[in-house]
């Protein structure tokens, strides 16, 4: 996956097209599907239930994992919304921005 934790990303799809956030954390394993968590877009209201006996139930609202195919890394060089390449340089592989061409760390 050519997104990583604390990449700055920017919505394609849904109801918060447009807007941009920094990746929380990334689900890549086989049963996840390559999805990632965007603090402060795609939140969705959940019921929560009283943890304890006098304790009031309440409604939170919750950031939900988007598909990786939703979001596009905002270079932090040129400051667009750009593809990645990779490159390989012996045992080392960096992420290249596609319209500048700057390192992505």
């Amino acid at each position: 996956m050519k997104i990583k934790k604390n990449d700055k990303v920017k919505m394609l799809s849904g109801k918060d097209r447009g807007k941009t956030g920094k990746v929380i954390f990334v689900l890549s394993k086989k049963d996840e599907a390559n999805r990632v968590v965007v603090e402060g877009l795609n939140k969705v209201k959940k019921h929560q239930r009283p943890k304890k006996q006098g304790q009031k139930g309440q409604i939170v609202s919750v950031e939900r994992a988007v598909s990786v195919s939703s979001v596009q890394l905002v270079c932090p060089s040129c400051g667009k919304p750009t593809r990645i390449s990779q490159k390989i340089e012996g045992k080392n592989k960096t992420r290249i921005c596609k319209k500048c061409g700057a390192m992505i760390s």
